[in-house]
């Protein structure tokens, strides 16, 4: 492959070869995607510098080269902070790739930087959002794609499942679109958290708790609250993204920054 791939060839690539995907980082998201794939029929192999455990059915190797060699696909779950890593460790082994695609939700200025470096060395690029709780939902989670490879994407994990929207050409338009709906996400979550708090001092927690359910539904309250506790520290990542997002866009990002705020208190143990 000695150019990039236009996002028709990639597509038709992912389909022809056989399938093998390869998942960098097995966390939280990542271990779940990948558990999800390999119960699916999908020969997956993974790698991660942590010693997590290794979801059933996957084939742990021992680098991130050894992982991607021989993939068709190659599925980015690591942090936005350690994106470009990843993709350094992997990126002389591109070139028999037909498709790299970023999971990790982070400003669209990162993406769009992932997607030179891929491109240039002769694969697909997409930049994709994920908009539900991976760990519960795995592939059903819904996701958002943009970039020459968007379609690619969308082709390779539809079969199994994923609801995958191409939304444009452009690496950047998804990871906005999701930072843009994570303002809502997440200023909901810390006022769900500050009323509960309030409440909690004046004695009527559980009468409010009932309140919000009825209103947002139960799950959703749950999720809420008890992720951003789990998830503060990364999402507030988020929400700093998502604020200078506001900004280029000449929005004052209030909600965004008190959010960040809150997130960054819950993360430092300055509040629960």
């Amino acid at each position: 492959m000695s150019s990039t791939l236009s996002d028709g060839s990639a597509a038709a690539t992912v389909r022809s070869l056989s399938a093998r995907i390869a998942v960098l980082g097995l966390g939280e998201a990542g271990g779940r995607l990948a558990a999800d794939l390999a119960a699916a029929g999908v020969d997956v192999h993974g790698y991660d510098p942590v010693a997590v455990s290794t979801p059933e059915g996957v084939a742990r190797a021992a680098s991130p080269e050894e992982a991607v060699s021989g993939s068709a696909v190659v599925l980015g779950l690591t942090t936005a902070r350690t994106a470009r890593d990843a993709l350094d460790a992997v990126l002389p082994a591109l070139l028999d790739v037909a498709l790299y695609a970023d999971l990790n939700t982070g400003p669209p200025q990162l993406k769009r930087e992932l997607a030179e470096r891929v491109e240039a060395a002769g694969a697909a690029f997409a930049d994709v959002a994920l908009l539900g709780p991976i760990p519960t939902r795995g592939l059903g989670a819904p996701a958002l794609a943009s970039g020459a490879g968007a379609q690619a994407f969308a082709d390779a994990l539809a079969p199994y499942g994923m609801p995958v929207r191409v939304v444009s050409a452009v690496p950047g338009d998804a990871a906005a679109m999701k930072l843009v709906r994570s303002v809502f996400m997440k200023g909901l979550a810390a006022s769900a958290i500050e009323s509960l708090r309030a409440a909690d001092a004046a004695g009527c927690r559980e009468w409010l708790e009932a309140e919000l359910a009825a209103v947002i539904g139960e799950e959703l309250l749950e999720r809420l609250v008890e992720g951003s506790r789990v998830h503060a520290a990364r999402r507030v990542e988020e929400m700093e993204a998502a604020s200078a997002l506001l900004r280029d866009l000449r929005i004052e990002p209030r909600i965004a920054d008190a959010s960040g705020a809150a997130l960054a208190a819950l993360a430092e143990g300055r509040e629960r």
